[in-house]
């Protein structure tokens, strides 16, 4: 908006009319006093102002406007008719003007002066938006880089304390912090720890998490520098993300051998505790079984029998499943593979379960017509195994279902229950050795060690398992195997 300053009504409305008629927005005022209470309240690209006013002449309003910080860079151009003496002209440039135009002025040229000036302060205008735009955005970088830089410190404190190796590492893998414990097992920052040869190459490994922007968890072996002892150490690498981006990587490397030792010994124990029970096992069966026989006229002493060979058939299984979770640690559990028809397995497997637990009733859904290649005998117990949890799970509603169907070259079957359920933070661990559901554990008897057998058997049958669960509505285990040769 232009501002014009005259005392003359006359003079005021043809300049007015004259600026508007080419859109420029004018505003006016008719005393010195009037133009200053407007500039101090509006913003104007540029002031037209008249010397000869009564009252508060041009050049003290110029002076004026020249003592404000808000208001000293707006361009004035002074009118004069009186004034034209070459004193009053340099007055005015010392006054704060950038031109002096004395009347009669060409209407023409005070327009093109006009539109000069209006430019310049739209040009000067955005410039200084663009500066304090600048500013803010240097000023934001600033603090950004100092947040940054003093979380960088905390984080390398922290991890200077802690007594794992630690590094961190830029979005794109690259190292760029590693405490002193690292220095201890590797020469150079920019090195990982050397491994074991039997072990996983830690550089193919953190490449490959790069690229799928997943945390990195691997078991191996390292040494320090000057030992020539390997020992187990767990490295774990998370990304740190800022609005989904990866900005940062955290790793550490875990000391575990002493874990590892006691997980070693355990399964030492195990394996020859199931293997010195299985004999004597075998032997009081028998015996039962042999009293069994001869006890048919005594009912009530028959029953005990009954009870005793139940319990010991759990027992049975129980052993059983440790032998083999011995075996797995120790890549020893055997697998015959054959080609064998999966309908007739479901049906006798779905039959056995039937006979034993007579007071439920076992659905089964689907029958494919397909030969599977595969240990008959251990796919045979991971379907009675999902059975016997179903049954397990499910005290009240006694109904199973049993689907199975081929879709995409795989077979796939699962086994649902409508019982008690599994709460969605237990169900990421249910496949684990030894993992027990905390809130059904001192109601339903077992090692948790059934469902991790099935894993494995399925893994070494190149397949896929998972399952699906809402508390208190109940749980349907899959599994899936290719079918054809594997």
């Amino acid at each position: 908006m232009i501002l014009v300053v005259d005392d003359i009504a006359e003079n005021i409305f043809s300049l007015k009319t004259l600026l508007e008629l080419h859109s420029f927005p004018t505003d006016t005022a008719m005393s010195g006093e009037e133009a200053l209470k407007k500039i101090l309240k509006n913003t104007y690209a540029l002031i037209i102002l008249d010397v000869q006013m009564p009252g508060m002449d041009g050049f003290e309003v110029a002076e004026t406007i020249a003592g404000y910080s808000s208001t000293k860079n707006i361009p004035i151009i002074f009118l004069s008719a009186v004034n034209t003496d070459k004193k009053f002209i340099t007055k005015g440039y010392h006054a704060g003007g950038i031109d002096y135009v004395t009347k009669p002025f060409d209407p023409e040229i005070l327009l093109l002066k006009v539109k000069t000036f209006y430019r310049l302060y739209e040009q000067t205008r955005e410039l200084n938006d663009m500066q304090d735009i600048l500013k803010k955005e240097i000023e934001f970088r600033k603090n950004a880089q100092t947040d940054a830089q003093a979380k960088a410190f905390e984080l390398h404190s922290t991890l200077e304390l802690i007594p794992q190796i630690a590094f961190t590492a830029k979005a794109d893998g690259t190292i760029d912090f590693v405490n002193q414990r690292w220095f201890n097992y590797s020469n150079s920052s920019n090195v990982f720890p050397l491994t074991h040869p039997d072990d996983a190459d830690i550089n193919i490994e953190w490449r490959k998490k790069m690229e799928s922007k997943e945390p990195l968890q691997l078991e191996l072996r390292v040494k320090k520098i000057h030992e020539e002892q390997y020992r187990y150490h767990l490295l774990r690498a998370i990304p740190v993300k800022e609005k989904e981006n990866i900005v940062k990587w955290v790793g550490t490397f875990t000391d575990i051998e002493e874990q590892k030792q006691a997980s070693r010994q355990k399964d030492e124990f195990m394996s020859i505790a199931s293997h010195e029970l299985k004999t004597p096992l075998a032997s009081i069966k028998a015996y039962m079984q042999l009293l069994e026989r001869q006890v048919d006229g005594n009912e009530k002493t028959k029953t005990y029998v009954e009870r005793t060979l139940s319990q010991i058939n759990k027992l049975n299984i129980l052993i059983t499943e440790l032998l083999d979770v011995s075996k797995i640690e120790s890549g020893k559990l055997k697998f015959n593979m054959t080609a064998f028809d999966i309908d007739s397995l479901l049906s006798n497997a779905i039959d056995m379960m039937q006979q034993t637990y007579t007071d439920y009733e076992i659905i089964r859904k689907g029958s494919p017509n397909v030969q599977v290649i595969g240990d008959e005998m251990r796919i045979e117990q991971v379907i009675i195994n999902y059975l016997t949890n179903a049954i397990k799970y499910s005290p009240e509603n006694k109904r199973i279902e049993v689907c199975s169907a081929v879709e995409n070259g795989e077979l796939t079957i699962s086994v649902r229950d409508f019982g008690i359920g599994i709460s969605k933070e237990n169900q990421a661990n249910i496949f684990k050795k030894f993992y027990r559901v905390e809130d059904t554990s001192h109601k339903f008897q077992g090692l948790g060690i059934g469902l991790y057998i099935c894993a494995e058997i399925i893994k070494r049958h190149n397949g896929r398992y998972w399952m699906e669960s809402e508390r208190g509505t109940g749980s349907t285990f899959y599994f899936s195997i290719p079918v054809g040769d594997q």
